[in-house]
C-alpha cells in the first residue's frame, strides 16, 4: 500500500519561511483519504504576493505561526512513504524554510515532483499546474492551497497506475 501526502504553499513573500496558507491531502492506497487547508501567521507582516493567491494580513493575523501549526502537519505526515508536490523544489524549500525557522527538525522524507512526472510520462508541455489539471479534467482553483493540493494528489495518483 503506498501512502503519500500532497502539500502546497502559498507564501508572503520571496522568504522561504513565509509560509502564509498549507493545503495537504493524504492518499492511502490510491483513494484521497484526508483533506486540510490552513492559513498560518507568517513572520512578517508584508504580505507580497496577495495578488496571486488573495490572502491579506488581515486574513492571517491571529492565525498560528508554522510553529504553532507543525502538529497538525506532522500528524497528516505520520506513516507517509513520500510528500509530493507539483514544482516540488519550491513546496520543498518553503517546509524546509519554515522548519529551520522554527526551529523544528526537517522531514527526512522524499519529494515527489508532479511537475517533472507530467513531462516523463505524458510529454505534457507546459507543465504549470492548470496544464496538467486541463489534460486530467481535474478542477482547480490555482493558488488556493487546498485546491492545488488535491490537483496534485490527484496527478500522482494517476502518475502511480502508469508507473
Amino acid at each position: 500500500m503506498i501512502s503519500f501526502l500532497a502539500v502546497d504553499f502559498e507564501t508572503a513573500d520571496s522568504g522561504r519561511d513565509s509560509a502564509c496558507a498549507v493545503g495537504m491531502v493524504r492518499v492511502d492506497n490510491g483513494n484521497i483519504i484526508r483533506k486540510e487547508t490552513h492559513l498560518i501567521r507568517p513572520p512578517r507582516k508584508r504580505i507580497e504576493f496577495s495578488s496571486i493567491h488573495g490572502i491579506y494580513w488581515e486574513d492571517v493575523m491571529d492565525k498560528p505561526t508554522f510553529r504553532q501549526l507543525w502538529p497538525r502537519i506532522r500528524e497528516m505526515m505520520y506513516g507517509v512513504d513520500f510528500l509530493v508536490a507539483h514544482n516540488s523544489s519550491f513546496d520543498r524549500g518553503v517546509l524546509h524554510g519554515c522548519c529551520e525557522s522554527a526551529r523544528i527538525e526537517i522531514p527526512r522524507l522524499e519529494f515527489q515532483c508532479t511537475m517533472k512526472l507530467a513531462r516523463q510520462l505524458w510529454k505534457i508541455h507546459p507543465t504549470k499546474l492548470p496544464d496538467v489539471c486541463r489534460r486530467f479534467d481535474i478542477p482547480l482553483n490555482h493558488h488556493e492551497a487546498g485546491s492545488d493540493a488535491e490537483a496534485c494528489a490527484l496527478i500522482m495518483i494517476e502518475a502511480l497506475k502508469e508507473l
